[in-house]
Parts: structure tokens; sequence; C-alpha cells
């Protein structure tokens, strides 16, 4: 049996059968939102729509737009809409008949470029001088991972971003998470000020005593080189604490 049919998504981009590539171009002509696209703009496409021109083929069983609604359902096991994307894994995508390792792995691209694009601004001018602004950058970037992440944003004297550097992944070791790795890579990037963010997977953002310790830390070390720590931002489920906001420690 064809590999494409059972899952395996071996596409034939530049060959396979010719009544296989004719079965795609039929495909394509019948079943996608081409001409919706043309006349209206991607902006007029629902979110199944969107995904369906991006898988192209479907199967002998199941249209490109059967098996994009088959993906937004197993994603809102997630979160609501395209964001549960963010949460399903290549296997878990493979897992939806039509959909083998080719068309998995162009998703997950396209959720990447999606993130980088979120953050990709000019950072010259992102200024991140507020708990809000500093959330709103790094919400969708944090708060779907599955894993803790601890990122170090570098700032200038304006509290415009230079830099940022995720300084460590996976479960949080904070007594390993030392101020001298911080502040030797502030120094390095010459930040005037500097502000931490991590993400709770489990989605409440409330700090737990690890957190006030290392913020304490972090804030102490940066008071004594002169580079103070502006805030220290936990990322939940669309929900941010900011030490800043309800502690008087940074």
């Amino acid at each position: 049996m064809d590999k494409k049919l059972q899952g395996t998504d071996r596409e034939p981009e530049n060959g396979g059968s010719l009544t296989n590539r004719l079965n795609n171009r039929l495909i394509e002509k019948s079943e996608l939102p081409y001409e919706r696209f043309s006349s209206l703009g991607p902006g007029a496409l629902t979110d199944a729509e969107l995904l369906a021109l991006m898988l192209r083929t479907g199967t002998t069983e199941r249209t490109p737009m059967d098996i994009a609604q088959e993906i937004l359902r197993v994603a809102s096991t997630y979160e609501k809409g395209v964001a549960g994307l963010h949460h399903l894994s290549v296997k878990e995508l493979m897992d939806i008949p039509g959909i083998g390792e080719v068309k998995a792995i162009r998703l997950k691209c396209v959720v990447e470029l999606s993130n980088r694009m979120a953050s990709g601004r000019n950072k010259s001018y992102v200024n991140l001088s507020t708990p809000v602004r500093l959330a709103d950058r790094y919400m969708e970037q944090l708060c779907h991972e599955e894993e803790e992440h601890v990122v170090l944003v570098c700032l200038n004297g304006k509290s415009n971003l230079m830099s940022e550097h995720i300084l460590s992944s996976g479960t949080v070791r904070y007594s390993a998470l030392s101020a001298r790795e911080v502040f030797v890579t502030a120094l390095r990037d010459r930040a005037v000020r500097i502000a931490l963010l991590h993400n709770h997977p489990s989605g409440d953002p409330e700090p737990s005593l690890d957190d006030v310790e290392l913020t304490e830390r972090i804030a102490r070390a940066g008071h004594m080189l002169d580079i103070p720590l502006m805030d220290h931002v936990i990322i939940g489920d669309h929900r941010f604490f900011s030490f800043k906001e309800n502690s008087d420690l940074v």
C-alpha cells in the first residue's frame, strides 16, 4: 500500500506516480479554498481552511479540510483554536489519520515561525519598562511550554530590549542558576538593568519559595553590581505574576 495513505506522508513533491500527482491536483482544485484566498485574502479564511492550504493534499478517504478539522479537534483538548497546535508533538500529529512525518514537521515549523514572528520585532524599539509589557512580549512564547524555562532580558537605560537569553530549560535547579551566570551575561551585553522571566507549566503563576529566594538573590547581586533587577515575571496560563507589582524585592 502507498505509504502516504498509511500516514507516513512521504509526499511525492516532485515525483511519485502520475496517478498520484493527478489525484493531488484534483484534490487541490476541488477541496482547497484557493479562490477565497485570492478574492478575499488570508484574513477571510477559517482556521481549518488555512491549515488545509498548508496540508495541500489528503488521502483517498479524507480531504485536506477533513484532516484540518481533525487537527483542530485534537488540538482543542489542550487549548481552544489554533493555539492548541503549540502543544501537539510530531508524534501526536502523526497519530491523526492523513498526517505523516512530512506534514507533522511542516506544521510544527509553522508554529515555530509564528513564535519567531511574534518576538521578531526590532529590538531597539521594544520598550519593556512595565510588567505588562514584559509579560505581553513573552506570554505566547512561554505559556505553552510544558517544561520550565528561565529567560534573562538585558535592557538599556531606557528599558529598551538589548538581548535575551534562555538560562535554563527543563526542571529548574535554582541552586544551579547562579547570580554569576546572570551577571556575566549582563556585563558582556553591557546591560544597564535586567529582568528575569520564567514559566510555570501548571498554569498557576503564583511564586514558590524557590522563586522568592531566586529573586532576592539576583536582586542583591544586581544592587552590588549596579545592574538592578527591574522585575521577575512568572508566566502562567495567559496570566502572570510580577514581583515588582507585588512586593518590594525589586
